[in-house]
């Protein structure tokens, strides 16, 4: 019994014996490469934090699919709303922009906001209505950028505001050659030197009243709805050559060319009934809308025209 009981007694002493923990033998060899591998990680991100200072906006451009690094982009009527937003939407994404206007003033100001925004710009006047002046963007892009790869065609006019049977030849005349005439010819000069570069991107700008009309604006709703055509007439033509073609139909959108529109409050309540999204849009919007056609994340989309409207229903 008493020997049992001393079992007993030794078992619950060694239970509360305090653990000692493991001797850990420190061989110099190890320590050595210990040390060693701590410098080379050490020296790893000394290098890595220093190429992130140094080319912050480079490893950004590569780490997105959306960067335009090294594209050179002709945006038409490109000094205010949809076009300027255009071009600050592609220049901020990497890209050479190429803006223009028929007034040199608004060249001279749209050239020095893009650059006061870190963004690479050429700058010149052009009328897209005249041959002579497209021919020149076109030479002058490929001489001072070395090529084209995407073309925005945003230049529309609308001289008349009316019943449409009230329009005149000379209306249309107008219309017609600027907003799809024009485009056209432009793209039909540009698509050589995209193919030079192995492919690139057209973008038209056509309007919500492509595909529904607004009273008073006959004549430029049938225009717009011409450049819906000629995207889709264009896209299974240059497929073959890389080329993508689409086209992007804003709703109501701030700008100077809509002023009219929404700076009528009437107006304004009448097209927020319509709107999913109540209130009017702004030129950013379409400008990223674009730029993301332009990019290797649309890369398999051609042929569509996406609509910008806040909701309008204006087809199914």
């Amino acid at each position: 019994m008493w020997e049992r009981r001393s079992r007993f007694d030794e078992i619950q002493q060694l239970n509360t014996k305090p653990v000692q923990p493991p001797k850990v033998m420190h061989h110099p060899y190890a320590t050595r490469r210990a040390t060693s591998d701590c410098r080379y990680v050490t020296v790893m991100f000394r290098g890595l934090s220093r190429f992130l200072r140094t080319n912050p906006v480079s490893v950004q451009r590569r780490m997105s699919h959306s960067s335009l690094d090294g594209k050179v982009a002709i945006v038409t009527a490109s000094t205010d709303g949809i076009g300027l937003a255009a071009a600050q939407a592609l220049g901020k994404r990497g890209a050479h922009v190429v803006v223009s206007s028929r007034r040199q003033a608004n060249v001279d100001k749209a050239v020095a906001l893009l650059k006061s925004q870190s963004i690479r710009v050429t700058g010149t006047t052009c009328n897209v209505g005249k041959g002579e002046d497209r021919e020149k963007l076109v030479q002058l892009t490929v001489d001072q950028c070395g090529g084209i790869d995407i073309l925005v065609s945003n230049a529309a006019v609308n001289p008349f505001f009316g019943n449409i049977l009230d329009s005149t030849e000379d209306v249309w005349d107008k219309i017609l050659s600027v907003n799809v005439k024009a485009a056209f010819l432009l793209t039909k000069l540009v698509v050589p030197h995209m193919e030079k570069r192995g492919g690139g991107n057209v973008i038209f700008v056509s309007s919500v009243g492509g595909y529904q009309p607004m009273q008073g604006l006959g004549p430029y709703c049938v225009s717009k709805t011409a450049l819906l055509g000629l995207t889709r007439a264009l896209a299974p033509e240059l497929a073959h050559s890389n080329i993508r073609v689409n086209c992007v139909a804003p709703g109501v959108i701030k700008t100077r060319f809509s002023s009219a529109l929404w700076e009528n409050k009437d107006i304004v309540d009448e097209l927020k009934k319509q709107l999913s999204i109540k209130r009017i849009g702004e030129p950013e919007e379409i400008g990223g809308t674009i730029a993301f056609l332009c990019s290797d994340d649309a890369s398999y989309i051609t042929g569509e025209t996406v609509t910008v409207t806040g909701g309008m229903s204006c087809r199914l």
